[in-house]
């Protein structure tokens, strides 16, 4: 009885709104409007879930080689061919600072600029792999209600124009005003729940790259102070 309710209750409330009829009253331009909404709404939609899937692979990942990491005697026992599979971005800073510390031996002493070089370079390589098209997500939120904004004021002049063919009753102007409106209610709807998400996958992100931070600055350390044991 209450899910009978609740759906007639959600038909009224669409019936009440009547956006199929605000989005047939407004122009080509509120049209087009709508519709490049309608896609990038796809779009990020299907940006957030792959992004957040991804960040919560390479966390586990990341979790997961710092254990064995940890579980070395020594980090001057790393080998690539101890670690099989598929890889995580604190195995590759590894492999490329342990790359630079037995490049740059000479004599049983390590150049640790060499090595810390060889990290931060390895850092920002991972870096720009996790941020990858978030720029993507940060256009749509401060793009779509600007979009929405240029198809409602563009809406409101087309039926403000129509004014001089004696139509300037509110019931001639109501239907193009209405369906202007609509442009700018859709383009919050996109962009309120993606600056939501884009926030929480920022927060991720930011706290992933912190995480690798620490993790790289403990590595030199354990390169420098471990040779020199």
């Amino acid at each position: 009885m209450i899910e009978l309710d609740c759906v007639a209750l959600g038909n009224s409330f669409l019936a009440e709104i009547k956006l199929f009829e605000y989005f047939v009253d407004s122009n080509l331009a509120g049209k087009m409007v709508i519709a490049v909404l309608g896609v990038m709404n796809c779009y990020a939609l299907t940006l957030m879930w792959t992004k957040h899937q991804e960040l919560k692979k390479v966390i586990t990942h990341n979790a997961r080689d710092e254990k064995r990491l940890n579980d070395l005697p020594s980090i001057y026992d790393y080998d690539d061919a101890l670690f099989p599979g598929e890889g995580s971005p604190y195995l590759k800073i590894c492999s490329r600072a342990m790359d630079a510390a037995r490049t740059s031996m000479q004599d049983g002493k390590v150049r640790m600029n060499y090595v810390d070089n060889a990290i931060k370079r390895a850092l920002a390589e991972v870096g720009e792999r996790y941020e990858s098209k978030m720029y993507w997500l940060a256009t749509i939120v401060s793009g779509a209600p600007f979009l929405g904004l240029l198809g409602t004021v563009w809406g409101v002049m087309d039926a403000f124009g129509t004014m001089d063919k004696g139509g300037a009753t509110i019931e001639h102007l109501a239907p193009g005003v209405s369906g202007a409106l609509l442009t700018t209610v859709a383009a919050l709807c996109v962009a309120i729940p993606i600056v939501f998400a884009y926030n929480g996958l920022l927060g991720t992100t930011r706290s992933a790259m912190t995480k690798l931070e620490n993790f790289a600055s403990n590595l030199s350390d354990r390169i420098e102070l471990e040779k020199k044991a």
